[in-house]
């Protein structure tokens, strides 16, 4: 294959551009030539000029961009024949033998069609003499393949989708503004999300900020007098002390009966019912407005990285392949397969098989359903009748992570309302040394889904020595019978001393399980921690500014980013602001390494180069540190270029959670509580464990095989999976496998 295309259609989604400039260079640095369809479908139907080659500077700089720089359309005439016919032709006109699509259901759906065509249509133009028969016999097949560029994330083969992630985040920017406004003035609001006949939106979105009910499509209200039930429940959170009540409305709620809920009716449902002041907001297309989250970025990377390898591998036999993201990794699922599950959704709304529907939508999605359901309750259930729950103690332990006090608020309520007695333990190992502990009860956690910090108090104090006499002490006289420790690498270290110490004190015999809440991510049992993402999107809000900065200025910036000896943080950075270099701990740097940095920086502005970054791990190496490392291109820069250094330090570790953290804190949470509910019902044998995610699946890893996942030297996992996509950093941020810098005027980092 020596040349393909790639085309962005249907509605814009942020993170696109991503996608496109990894297609781009990801083929360029195959050696095969890339062209960009502009304007989508349509593009591809008018040919001539919205057909261009790219370059590998074309797509310099547009990482942080929203929409899609190639543009898009919803194309009436690719939906008939003549024009994907044309279409065809134009593909042929121009030799290209592969495709990559990226748009959503109904993108896809064209495309598929597009694929099976192909032959007759090659065969129709040749009939008609606008193609030879060289042509028609060379191009007898095109390879096509998907990516899910949508913010609705409604199409199966992915657990989420382009543009998904920052929906969210704007979705829950809004409500958190809304809320504070809200609580002030004791109001109701009524928040109308996007997402068509899909309800993640809304229903993450709700999960995220706290909301206090959510109407979505796959699971509207079981009771036909909804109106009332969500009212009374309104209600008695106010009784109980919420001050402000948010309602989420998906723009395609409906009853159970299949009609429509328009926000506007819940609004004044709220208004007669209970007589508040309620406000309506609509968010409309600023939920797929903006730069894209630092997951999007990275997302959107891999998927055009991992699309150009499928369609360069395609044999014309094979499926049109959809790439996406499962757990934690990037996989490839037959687009057949993808559209005919999203047409059961379709027909199971139809027929107001609203379980069947949700069940098509996946298990994750359901769970998160049941987990809101609960964390909505102005109370817990009454289980008199049911056997005593479990005392748990509620803890943080090492450095402070976003998304803690998240995971404590539904740790909290969902154990409650299965029946424990849950203890909040004040400023980690400390708290219960000395004793410092206290009972929580529902409304002790309101309002901490989206608060920073820690509300229960966390320090990176481990155990010693009289230690563990007091911390057992603390635990019989409390009669705690499980502890949920939610911390980083000093929180596990802490609990395994306890694990290890259980036949000198037969109280450590209890349950641990530990909730992994780094900013770090270098922690063993899971791919990712929560507060890792708000630290990449803190990392990534500072460098895009500091990249207006300095290519107005001509200048190199050093960015000094947290993680300890763990690259997780400069790694993934670099990938979603388009850093020329990174230095890892796990790789080290030498003089020499600096010495041709230096050489391609002089290089590089000498011909038009106006912006260089850097990012560094703040512990790569203590003798080249970030002052030594600005101080030495400053000096080898002379006239051509600035050198600056930003060191970004606490900032990483403050701000409200993302809605990933908030999320994924909540799911880890309802494990952790499902398993302790478990246990106390007799289902499961007492063991210690860490919670994650690892690759596609949650699992819980044992306390007794943590030891063997650690680097205890350097404090991080021996197993980096992040470290497999260093490669792909090197190929992206290189100047261009054909590129030679005279042909260039402007080149710019990204």
């Amino acid at each position: 294959m020596k040349r393909i295309a790639v085309l962005t259609s249907g509605g814009d989604a942020q993170g696109m551009n991503a996608a496109v400039r990894a297609v781009v260079r990801g083929g360029l640095d195959q050696g095969v030539e890339v062209f960009a369809v502009y304007e989508g479908y349509q593009g591809l139907i008018d040919g001539g000029a919205y057909i261009r080659p790219m370059s590998w500077f074309d797509v310099g700089g547009i990482l942080q961009q929203g929409g899609t720089l190639i543009g898009t359309a919803r194309s009436t005439d690719f939906m008939t024949r003549d024009g994907r016919r044309e279409a065809a032709y134009n593909l042929l006109l121009n030799r290209i033998e592969g495709l990559v699509v990226i748009g959503g259901d109904g993108s896809l759906t064209g495309a598929n069609l597009f694929r099976w065509e192909w032959p007759s249509l090659v065969d129709e133009l040749a009939a008609a003499g606008r193609i030879d028969g060289e042509t028609a016999s060379q191009f007898r097949h095109l390879a096509i393949v998907g990516l899910v560029g949508s913010i609705d994330n409604d199409m199966f083969g992915t657990d989420v989708t382009i543009g998904t992630d920052t929906a969210l985040h704007r979705i829950t920017e809004a409500i958190d503004a809304i809320s504070s406004t809200a609580a002030s003035h004791q109001r109701s609001f009524v928040v109308e999300v996007m997402g068509r006949d899909c309800g993640y939106l809304a229903l993450m979105g709700a999960l995220a900020t706290g909301a206090d009910w959510v109407l979505i499509p796959e699971l509207p209200p079981q009771t036909e007098d909804w109106e009332a039930a969500m009212c009374e429940s309104l209600r008695r959170g106010r009784e109980h002390g919420r001050r402000d009540s948010i309602v989420v409305v998906a723009e395609g709620a409906r009853d159970r009966d299949g009609n429509p809920i328009s926000s506007q009716y819940v609004t004044e449902v709220l208004e007669k019912n209970l007589g508040w002041d309620t406000r309506l907001t609509i968010l409309g297309h600023v939920q797929r407005g903006g730069a894209p989250s630092a997951f999007d970025r990275n997302l959107a990377t891999l998927m055009g990285m991992e699309a150009v390898h499928a369609i360069l591998a395609m044999k014309q036999e094979d499926p049109v392949p959809v790439i996406g993201m499962i757990g934690n990794r990037i996989t490839r699922t037959p687009l057949e397969e993808c559209l005919n599950r999203n047409e059961a959704v379709k027909i199971a709304l139809r027929a107001q098989d609203f379980e069947q529907a949700a069940a098509l939508r996946g298990r994750s999605f359901v769970d998160s359903f049941q987990t809101l359901r609960t964390l909505v309750r102005a109370e817990p259930h009454k289980r008199a009748s049911e056997p005593p729950g479990l005392r748990i103690a509620v803890m943080n332990a090492g450095a402070p992570a976003p998304g803690m006090n998240t995971a404590v608020r539904a740790a909290v309520r969902l154990g409650l309302d299965a029946g424990h007695t849950m203890i909040g333990v004040r400023n980690g190992f400390t708290g219960l040394i000395e004793n410092d502990l206290f009972e929580l009860d529902w409304m002790a956690v309101n309002g901490w889904a989206n608060r920073g910090g820690a509300e229960l108090g966390t320090n990176r104090r481990i155990p010693t020595q009289s230690d563990f006499y007091a911390v057992a002490r603390t635990l019989e006289l409390n009669n705690i019978q499980a502890i949920l420790l939610i911390g980083g690498w000093s929180g596990y270290q802490g609990a395994l001393e306890l694990y290890e110490r259980r036949n000198q004190f037969p109280i450590f015999n209890l349950p641990i399980l530990c909730l992994p809440a780094t900013i770090d991510n270098d922690l063993p049992g899971s791919d990712l921690s929560v507060g890792a993402d708000t630290a990449l999107n803190n990392i990534v809000s500072a460098v895009d500014k500091i990249k207006q900065s300095a290519v107005a200025a001509r200048r190199v910036f050093v960015v000094e980013v947290m993680g300890g000896k763990c690259g997780y943080l400069a790694l993934m950075s670099a990938l979603a602001t388009g850093a020329e270099r990174v230095y890892l701990h796990e790789e080290g740097v030498t003089l020499q390494d600096l010495v041709q940095d230096v050489n391609n920086l002089i290089t590089g502005f000498s011909h038009g180069k106006r912006l260089g970054l850097m990012i560094r791990n703040e512990m790569v190496n203590p003798t080249y540190d970030t002052r030594f490392m600005t101080a030495l291109f400053e000096e080898e820069g002379g006239d051509l270029f600035e050198v600056r250094q930003a060191i970004l330090g606490h900032i990483q570790q403050g701000g409200s959670p993302t809605p990933f953290d908030r999320n994924f804190a909540s799911r880890l949470a309802a494990d952790c509580i499902d398993y302790f509910t478990r246990l106390a019902a007799g289902e499961e044998e007492a063991q210690s464990s860490v919670v994650g995610l690892l690759g596609r699946t949650y699992e819980f890893t044992p306390f007794e095989d943590v030891p063997r996942l650690l680097n205890r030297k350097d404090r991080r996992p021996l197993d980096q999976w992040w470290m497999a996509l260093r490669p792909l950093a090197r190929i992206l941020a290189q100047p261009g496998p054909s590129a030679h810098p005279a042909e260039e005027t402007l080149i710019t980092a990204g």
